[in-house]
């Protein structure tokens, strides 16, 4: 079975609170839904709303011309005595939706008219538009609620119409009252009842039922539906175009002109141009739906890809992900080894996975670009010994004041503590370790000579961060390195491995008989 799609992205989709298409926006995401993802049809706007509307639709209808899909671009109008029939003959546009009124409250109490009188007006409205050439479809308005609490008004008003040259007759859930029973009775009724007549569906998803509705409606026996980008619409929003398709593809066997594999590029664009973020888990097009964090269904996906459905993500242009973090296990670590082409022993994995695991602890978010950094840090850490190690530490920074920083060490079995000021919070801790290792314990202490910090590629503000240390002693230099989230707690990490570095080699020698230029730890 085919279902006729439209999406009305540009015109119920605008209508999110916020949002507002340029014209060059408008005419880009045309391109897309037409070009690309090969949507039938396409409602970019409403009659009448501004001049800056005006042109925008004109530029649209234009391009539409020049690529002959004229008849694929259509726009909403009203029962005006002709104003929106000719704005949308002045704009290039050739398919009117004219907006009528589907139940018999909005009729009487909106309108103030009888359901005859408002019927002459529909009558007449048609045939306006037929003589200019126009072809019509017709919203019935708040149809939902008139087959509620009015169904003879909407049975009326069929009857009344249905041999006009209507080529759609189209059924909204205006207000996203319907749940997917009532959905399935009123569309059944309607195309039972009028078994030659095109009817498209309409959803709203106040309730979130939206999708659940679309399945609905075409069990029904509904030809078309309504969706939008990302699901953006009038307060809660429509239908989304991408779990539409997925429903309409999978669980009901139909087919649609859509091109599966751009409808996560065109949901990115349609994104940035609407300001609305797709919240992450989003089925088909948020960010973590193709991710999998628990170890066990990373193991599963191993052995057999038990935990794989029919919503591959190779069909939406995106690829499966195992996310690395606190419920992560050695095959979810494995998966993101594979897709890097980096091989470790099973004893390494199992060293790199209690770290990423204590890293998930701090809720610190673990992508796959910090694995080589990780990998580097733990792996060359491991062979040193523990001789050393901070115990506390406090930083304080206050505005107009220098920083301090009290430090509480154990080297050995001794601790030491010391406070110091600095030019920085590290700066000041280096001042207090440094003066436990002059004062105190009467030994040489490195000098700085170089310090970069680096976030891995595509990080954010959340990323970890890998400090790399350059010190020198004796004319030696070598290097250590930290991984935090905290650019000074990764500092403060590389300063720990350089003392223990320097406890494991015998204090006589002082790295002056040792080759460490290349060292990194």
């Amino acid at each position: 079975m085919y279902v006729e799609i439209m999406d009305t992205t540009l015109r119920d989709g605008e209508q999110t609170s916020g949002v507002s298409f340029s014209t060059s926006e408008k005419l880009a995401i045309t391109r897309l839904l037409l070009q690309e993802l090969h949507v039938p049809r396409i409602e970019i706007a409403s009659a009448r709303v501004s001049d800056g509307e005006r042109m925008a639709v004109k530029e649209v209808c234009a391009w539409a011309e020049r690529v002959g899909k004229s008849q694929c671009v259509e726009v909403l109008g009203f029962l005006d005595n002709g104003n929106s029939i000719n704005w949308i003959k002045g704009v290039g546009g050739k398919v009117i939706n004219l907006l009528a009124k589907g139940s018999e409250k909005h009729c009487r109490l909106q309108l103030k008219q009888t359901p005859e009188e408002h019927f002459d007006i529909i009558e007449r409205e048609i045939g306006m538009a037929c003589e200019t050439g126009l072809s019509v479809n017709i919203y019935l308005e708040d149809w939902s609620n008139g087959m509620k609490h009015s169904p003879e008004y909407v049975f009326a008003m069929m009857d009344r119409i249905k041999s006009l040259p209507i080529c759609r007759f189209m059924l909204p859930d205006t207000l996203g009252v319907l749940n997917p029973y009532d959905t399935l009775s009123y569309v059944r009724t309607m195309t039972t009842r009028y078994p030659d007549l095109h009817f498209d569906f309409h959803a709203h998803n106040d309730y979130d039922l939206a999708t659940a509705n679309v399945f609905a409606a075409v069990k029904g026996g509904a030809k078309g539906v309504h969706c939008t980008v990302n699901g953006l619409g009038e307060r809660a929003g429509n239908a989304a175009l991408s779990s539409a398709i997925a429903v309409l593809h999978d669980q009901l066997g139909c087919s649609t002109d859509i091109d599966e594999s751009k409808i996560n590029k065109v949901s990115h664009i349609v994104e940035s141009f609407s300001g609305i973020i797709v919240p992450p888990n989003k089925p088909i097009i948020g960010d973590s739906v193709f991710t999998q964090c628990a170890g066990v269904h990373a193991d599963g996906d191993n052995k057999n890809q038990l935990y794989f459905n029919e919503l591959l993500p190779e069909r939406f242009g995106r690829e499966r992900e195992y996310a690395l973090g606190k419920t992560s296990g050695k095959a979810n670590i494995k998966k993101n080894l594979e897709a890097l082409g980096i091989e470790l022993s099973d004893d390494d994995i199992k060293k790199v996975t209690e770290r990423i695991i204590s890293l998930g602890d701090k809720k610190e978010i673990v992508t796959q670009g910090d694995l080589p950094f990780i990998i580097a840090d733990v792996l060359k850490h491991s062979t040193l010994p523990s001789n050393v190690r901070v115990e506390n530490y406090a930083l304080n920074l206050s505005r107009g004041l220098r920083p301090t920083a009290t430090v509480k060490l154990v080297v050995g079995d001794d601790e030491f503590q010391e406070s110091a000021v600095g030019d920085g919070q590290f700066d000041a801790f280096m001042g207090a370790v440094r003066s436990i290792y002059h004062n105190r314990l009467n030994r040489s202490f490195p000098t700085l000579a170089n310090y970069t910090v680096n976030i891995p590629p595509g990080g954010k503000t959340d990323a970890l961060v890998h400090t790399v240390i350059t010190w020198e002693l004796n004319g030696n230099q070598f290097k250590t390195r930290g991984l935090d989230a905290d650019q000074t707690e990764a500092a403060i990490q590389a300063t720990v491995k350089m003392l223990n570095l320097l406890e494991a080699i015998p204090m006589q020698q002082e790295l002056g008989s040792i080759d460490c230029k290349t060292e990194t730890i």
